[in-house]
């Protein structure tokens, strides 16, 4: 068998472990899309972001994260992986909006005159969620605490 034939015969394990990332992500990208459209359709302003917050801290308890709320305000801290002090991942992300008038006539168009994502946080926050999905399975065999800061 020739090196060309071994290659195009047997996929690498990280080929494997792309196509298994794909289709869960693919999975989860229905409810995603809802998410990011009601978040979207409810944009709060900085250090307002109570609701927005709440649904983060839900959905990440809901995954099993370890999850502290009111972090200046309206933060949410959540980790995953091993509690005893290991290194540590992070990944940050925005939840609030801005002060500006949508008028873009989407169906998920924001219910809060004079308030919008136009700033992309919505997408910020629902990125993090799915983060948050596709890692939350994985939790026993992480060898790193993994820390999301929304």
């Amino acid at each position: 068998m020739s090196a060309a034939s071994t290659i195009t015969t047997q996929a690498p394990s990280s080929l494997l472990a792309a196509a298994a990332l794909k289709a869960a992500v693919a999975a989860q990208l229905p409810e995603l899309v809802a998410i990011r459209r009601h978040l979207h359709a409810h944009p709060e302003l900085s250090g307002n972001e109570h609701q927005t917050a709440a649904l983060v801290a839900g959905e990440l308890r809901s995954l099993g994260w370890r999850v502290q709320e009111g972090v200046g305000r309206t933060g949410v801290l959540a980790e995953l992986g091993p509690e005893a002090l290991t290194p540590l991942v992070a990944l940050r992300v925005d939840m609030d909006a801005l002060p500006v008038e949508e008028r873009s006539g989407v169906p998920y168009a924001s219910v809060h005159q004079g308030l919008m994502h136009a700033c992309g946080h919505d997408i910020h926050t629902t990125v993090g969620l799915g983060v948050a999905r596709i890692l939350a399975p994985l939790a026993d065999q992480l060898t790193t605490r993994v820390r999301l800061l929304f």
